[in-house]
Parts: structure tokens; sequence; C-alpha cells
């Protein structure tokens, strides 16, 4: 208990584990019952948002996108689970992402210090951090101050596997690219007009490999995955595409959405 209480002492000095929800607190992508945090868990996560807030000081940037490892999905050639948008406020970081409600249907945006982040007992105790164009920074600073223009185009019906191009669910990393869209082209003031921007601008999402086993197990088992949003001619080929953190990596590289290479922090 002792050691709890330091590690708690500590990351208030240090100003990591200031966290505020824009709406009522949701277990972080995890089911509800989930165990305590341990003491090596605690641990781990402060020190890596330590190192984190060093690096991104170190970065001079003001916004960056933050990816964490929080699953293990070696098994799809992935490396990162989760983005969300790491930005100065005053002399802390906070990161605003979508988060999914205790293995749920529906999910929500969440404002939270670099511990908290990394306090969801993740894959790997790693982060990588873009920073994103100076430009781009600029017009998404004031937005992720702002709870009504960060949610504009939030769609709570969640699916881990949310088709791009369709507005029936939206996952996280799929909120992040939009809200990129909606900072970077002031014509954006929808979810539609987002996805017609990010084709412009040549997204690509990854397609998975997913045969009928495995959706019907998903979708039976988790209320969080759908597949009903996917084109049929896509779905029964075994041809899932979405939003994930690698995808998004190389799109802003690709579309001079970036700053620099992507670093690594452990």
């Amino acid at each position: 208990m002792s050691a709890l209480s330091a590690l708690a002492r500590r990351a208030a000095a240090v100003g990591l584990l200031l966290a505020a929800a824009l709406w009522p607190p949701a277990q972080a992508g995890q089911a509800c019952e989930a165990a305590a945090a341990s003491v090596d868990s605690v641990r781990q996560g402060l020190a890596l948002a330590e190192a984190t807030a060093a690096a991104l000081d170190a970065s001079g940037a003001q916004v960056l996108l933050l990816g964490r490892a929080g699953q293990d999905l070696r098994a799809h050639g992935l490396r990162w689970s989760h983005l969300g948008l790491a930005y100065r406020d005053g002399d802390r970081w906070r990161v605003l992402h979508k988060l999914n409600h205790c293995g749920a249907g529906d999910a929500a945006l969440y404002r939270q210090g670099l511990a908290q982040f990394f306090f969801d007992q993740p894959w790997r105790y790693e982060a990588v951090a873009q920073p994103l164009a100076p430009a781009l920074q600029a017009a998404l600073l004031p937005l992720l101050h702002d709870d009504a223009r960060a949610s504009t185009l939030d769609e709570p019906r969640y699916s881990l596997v949310a088709y791009p191009w369709a507005q029936t669910y939206q996952q996280s990393n799929q909120w992040l690219i939009e809200t990129l869209a909606l900072a970077a082209e002031p014509a954006v003031h929808n979810r539609l007009q987002a996805q017609a921007w990010l084709r412009l601008t040549d997204y690509r999402p990854t397609v998975l490999a997913l045969g009928p086993l495995t959706r019907l197990g998903a979708r039976l088992s988790r209320a969080n995955v759908a597949f009903d949003d996917h084109p049929n001619d896509q779905r029964f080929a075994d041809r899932i595409a979405t939003v994930t953190a690698e995808s998004v990596l190389d799109w802003v590289q690709r579309a001079g959405l970036a700053d620099g290479v992507p670093f690594i922090v452990r």
C-alpha cells in the first residue's frame, strides 16, 4: 500500500496523473471487471509516461499523434493498437482520444494525462509519437481545447473494425483521422465530407484477412465488433478494411501532414 501511495505522489508531483473526461468515466476498452493494476504495472506506466513527456518536450511540437501497444496484434502484422492526439496544455501534456465502453457497442471521447493513457496494462510498455506539420498543429490546438469542436464528428456507435468509408460506426483511430480532416480542411463539416477528404489525400486503410468463422465468433461474442457496414463483396472475400495506427502513421507521411519521422519511446 505504501509503494502505491509513493507512486501516486510521484505522479502528482510531475503532473502526469491529471485527467478529466469529457463524459462520464469508462474503462479504456477493457471489461468493467478488469483486475486492479499491480504495483509493477503502475510503476511501468509511470516510467513510460515520464519518458514520453520528456520526449514530447524535446520534440518542440505542440500536437503529435501518440500511439500505444495496448494489444498483441502481431498476427495481423501490426505493432500499435491505438492512437490519440497528444497536445501541450500549459506546462503539461494531455491526450484526447476515443475509448470503447467496457467492450460494449458504444464509445466516447476522453482527455487524459500521460500516466492514465499508459495505465491500461498495455501489451508492451512503449509508445510511438509522430509530430504533425506546423500548419496542422496550429489548426488542431484550439480544436483540442474546445469540447464542442472536438466532438463534431464523434459517432458513439462503435465497432472495433469499423469500415473507413461508412458512417454506421466509428472506431478510435477513425475518429482521429476524421478529426484531422476537420482541422485541416475548412470545407469539412460532417463525416462524409471528412472521408472524401481522406480519399483525396490518399489515406489507405489496412485490409485484414478475417475468415467467416473468425467473423462469426467475434460478432457473437463481442458487442463492440460488427461487420455489417462493410461491402458484401469485400466481407465475403475475407477482406476487412479498417483504420489502424500503422495506416495512419503511413498516411500522414505520404500526405505531407507529418513533421519529420515518428519516434519510439520506451
